[in-house]
């Protein structure tokens, strides 16, 4: 209920002293000098109240973005140890810009002059930002709002949803033809390093990524049945590989002569709790095999873009590369229309016979 308070000064002047008192919440006063704001805040702080509202813009009001990413810093990137630097780093630069403002101050357009901003200056490396790097810088700051909406109660809704992001290029696809594939498996056979061409098999025939491959262990591999369990990806999600074919008969020679004195299936040799560095055998594989514009990251896309011509699916190659959604794998779509207009035949076929 609210009750409003007529005060005189000793000038003469008349101000109205609204108390909103509702069981279970703190009492809510304000001071106006027209009785009609005075009753029209009453109303309005009491709705605000009973529908769970007022409390939040009043967080909101208390804390400023800085505290937001103090906070989320302390205690939410702990739990994201992947993201940690880079998310400190990219929150970081928001508090820079606009840490002193109140949450309750923040808009959609605060945010959109920040966003351009991004786009237009230059990074520690002299380079303009990319849209994908931007990106991320706002998928952070969504984050730290969402968790302040849902679980801290300091806003009613997050100011950057109404914010565009940037669009992306179209995802990288450079896959190996058949001719470059034969020369770069033979390039790698003929190479120094004896576990080259064993890995990169391995990165072809599964797609695992080049952490997740140079970090397997023993424990992880399981010969007899032919599968490995990553129980660190980037998801977050364990994932089981199939090992098959030429890839699992490698890997079985490759473990008559493992190292006692390590865990791991690719070890340094000069630091063995480390995983071997094969960045220059393979430049020097790929430049033997006259392969331009293709990294190690690319041997993925490879995978991916086989199994599209084969006739996998989107969401049977999603599976295989431990993507969530099927958004990263769209990229190979063009690679599988034989296979999508023979599925759209069948039906056709089965639906109107010979109509």
């Amino acid at each position: 209920m609210a009750t409003i308070e007529t005060r005189t000064d000793q000038n003469g002047k008349t101000t109205y002293r609204v108390k909103v008192r509702l069981k279970g919440h703190p009492v809510q006063s304000a001071t106006f000098t027209r009785l009609t704001d005075a009753k029209k805040w009453a109303a309005a702080t009491e709705s605000a109240i009973r529908e769970g509202r007022h409390f939040k813009t009043a967080e909101a009001k208390k804390h400023t973005l800085a505290d937001l990413v103090n906070r989320y810093i302390k205690d939410v990137l702990p739990t994201k140890p992947k993201q940690l630097i880079d998310q400190s780093n990219q929150l970081n630069w928001f508090k820079s810009e606009i840490g002193n403002y109140a949450l309750a101050d923040i808009t959609p357009a605060l945010i959109t002059q920040c966003r351009d901003k991004l786009m237009t200056e230059t990074n520690a490396k002299g380079k303009i930002r990319t849209p994908a790097t931007v990106v991320r810088y706002m998928a952070a700051l969504s984050h730290a709002f969402n968790v302040a909406v849902n679980e801290w109660q300091w806003l009613e809704d997050s100011p950057i949803r109404k914010v565009k992001k940037p669009k992306e290029p179209r995802g990288r696809v450079r896959f190996l033809d058949d001719a470059e594939r034969e020369r770069l498996l033979k390039a790698c056979q003929e190479s120094q390093n004896d576990w080259l061409y064993l890995c990169v098999i391995l990165a072809l025939s599964t797609g695992m990524r080049q952490g997740e491959l140079m970090g397997l262990k023993w424990a992880d591999v399981n010969l007899k049945d032919g599968f490995i369990i990553l129980h660190e990806t980037k998801n977050g999600e364990r994932r089981r590989v199939p090992l098959t074919g030429h890839a699992l008969a490698l890997l079985k020679e490759h473990a008559k002569v493992r190292w006692l004195d390590t865990q791991l299936l690719f070890p340094g040799k000069v630091h063995k709790d480390k995983p071997i560095d094969l960045r220059k055998p393979f430049e020097t594989a790929l430049k033997r095999a006259e392969i331009a514009n293709f990294h190690w990251h690319d041997l993925r896309h490879c995978t991916a873009s086989y199994l599209a011509m084969n006739g996998a699916s989107l969401a049977e190659i999603a599976e295989v590369l431990g993507h969530k959604t099927l958004a990263m794998v769209k990229r190979y779509a063009h690679l599988s229309d034989g296979h999508v207009s023979n599925v759209v035949a069948s039906m056709n076929a089965k639906i109107f016979g010979g109509v």
